[in-house]
């Protein structure tokens, strides 16, 4: 699609619809269950026929993922082909009901939509009324993105206390799959096929001597398997040993995942897990004092689980990981922290600096500070006309509640079954005057009788459709402080917006002492936003970040 000429008669006040397309879509939810997998034959079919009633356009089949979260694309398989088939050119443009439907997390939904675009493939956000062939898409998308990112950080939260009280509760958390035991409503039963097989790990390491490979390869040989139907590993005979549930004693908190929108989970230290005693919802397989001398094994091996986090789990753990440069050697800047008498300051170093010294790399330290304060300049820039977008977010939100025309959809399929009823008893009156059969009466009756359940089940689903429109209705209060305090940038740029709007940071040592220039380039610009930030010492605003030409 030339995006020139489609973007010339969009300003001209062309609607989308009347623009030759060739047109797919994509439809997912987040869950398999059986309202959820209606819910997504409903869009399947009101895509498929808006796109085939439209005149102008050109179907293509869509793009469907069942039952997986939107927070990453990583497992969405449909979503991954639709980007390919973009780039082979299948298609021109994609109509999908929500941005939550893409991903709720920011730099996800910037980055394949911009990616769409470098295709030549646009994509309407329907009910957030976001085209992203539009000019004005983009900042929309990113502020609507970050709610989207921040309602799921707030179910992450609600997940964590539920896991906080069950374990106050003692119930069992975890796999449900534990070598041994079965999860029975919060408490473990034994199998004592599985449990037997524990008996004899304890056995063969506390009273036979031995190590963790040869009891691994002593199983093996004996056909034990694990769910994979692998041998199992030195790691799981490890953690079989560790767990002090064998002994009949509740473990939780073992591990945290730290940041919602990453897998990457934290292992605690064995001294903060919750553990007591606790025989009636963990029985034990092994006598405590059998547990507690493979124990004293264990650690004097030097193997216990310590607990080390996943390799890479840090990688962008902060908000300008990856995206700060030096240039004097090409690299990456580091975070740091800097111990003061006034307090601990955030700052950036270039991996050449922080590995051999000052010697190898004379390019300045930046702070976090001064690089906030740039980026609240450059986003107040971006936002010049602060009120208009909030009223125009508002009536996005607005417009998805009336604009469905749902009402008339639903008075629609009401007149639809009047009319049918009038048809059944037209017919109940040629069968009583023997004008028709008793079979083709029943035939013809049957065929009436699906069509009305198939009306009664669109109304109903139109009725859900109505109620959920109400709900968006109600929350537009909300969103209007939300949208305010996310376009106001005085407390600073949240880590969403960051990540959407800005491509990379360039470090300049400069000859003025005490001030370093920074050159900030925003995602798909080529010309920088140059600052000058100066330091000033013995003074309480020791950061002044300004536009530098």
């Amino acid at each position: 699609m030339d995006l020139y000429n489609v973007r010339k008669e969009l300003s001209s006040g062309k609607p989308i619809y009347d623009i030759p397309m060739k047109v797919t879509y994509y439809a997912r939810v987040s869950t398999e269950k059986d309202e959820q997998l209606h819910s997504l034959s409903a869009q399947v079919k009101y895509y498929s026929d808006m796109i085939n009633e439209n005149s102008h356009w050109e179907f293509v089949e869509g793009y469907i993922d069942e039952g997986l979260s939107a927070t990453s694309v990583k497992k969405r398989e449909s979503f991954l082909a639709m980007i390919e088939d973009a780039r082979l050119g299948k298609f021109d443009f994609i109509i999908t009901k929500e941005i939550s439907r893409f991903s709720r997390n920011t730099v996800d939904s910037i980055r394949y939509t911009q990616q769409l675009l470098s295709f030549g493939v646009g994509v309407l956000f329907q009910s957030d009324n976001i085209n992203t062939l539009l000019p004005d898409s983009e900042l929309r998308l990113a502020i609507m993105s970050s709610i989207a990112q921040d309602e799921v950080r707030k179910i992450s939260e609600r997940v964590r206390f539920g896991f906080k009280r069950a374990i106050e509760k003692g119930s069992v958390l975890g796999n449900n799959k534990i070598w041994g035991y079965k999860k029975d409503n919060g408490r473990l039963v034994i199998v004592e096929e599985e449990a037997e097989i524990i008996r004899e790990i304890f056995d063969m390491y506390v009273n036979q001597h031995f190590g963790m490979r040869v009891i691994a390869r002593v199983l093996g040989e004996r056909g034990i398997k694990n769910s994979k139907n692998n041998d199992l590993a030195t790691s799981t005979i490890r953690n079989i040993i560790a767990n002090p549930k064998y002994k009949g004693y509740y473990c939780g908190n073992k591990t945290q995942k730290y940041d919602y929108r990453r897998n990457a989970r934290k292992h605690i230290d064995p001294q903060e897990w919750v553990l007591y005693e606790d025989k009636e919802n963990v029985p034990p397989i092994v006598s405590e004092e059998l547990w507690d001398r493979a124990n004293v094994i264990l650690n004097k091996r030097g193997t216990a689980i310590k607990g080390a986090a996943a390799t890479g789990a840090y990688n962008n753990r902060y908000k300008y990981s990856g995206k700060i440069i030096c240039m004097e050697h090409g690299t990456s800047y580091h975070h740091k922290i800097y111990r003061y008498k006034s307090g601990d300051k955030e700052a950036w170093q270039c991996k050449v600096y922080a590995q051999k010294g000052k010697s190898a790399c004379t390019s300045p330290t930046v702070y976090t500070a001064e690089v906030d304060e740039a980026m609240k300049q450059i986003c107040r820039e971006l936002v010049t006309n602060k009120q208009s977008i909030a009223h125009d977010l508002l009536r996005i939100y607005s417009d998805a509640a009336g604009r469905t025309g749902v009402e008339r959809s639903i008075a629609k399929y009401k007149s639809e079954i009047t009319d049918l009823l009038k048809k059944k008893d037209k017919l109940l009156d040629l069968s009583i005057k023997d004008r028709i059969t008793d079979d083709e009466f029943e035939k013809r009756n049957n065929v009436f009788n699906a069509q009305i359940e198939k009306a009664k089940g669109t109304i109903k689903q139109l009725e859900e459709d109505k109620e959920k429109n109400r709900s968006v209705t109600d929350r537009i209060n909300s969103f209007r402080e939300l949208i305010f305090h996310e376009l106001d940038f005085e407390e600073g740029v949240s880590d969403g917006m960051a990540d959407a709007i800005l491509g990379r940071i360039e470090v300049y040592k400069t000859d003025q002492r005490n001030s370093v220039q920074l050159n900030f380039y925003l995602r798909g610009a080529d010309e920088s936003m140059k600052f000058l930030v100066k330091r000033k010492r013995g003074s309480e605003t020791s950061v002044c970040a300004e536009p530098y030409i």
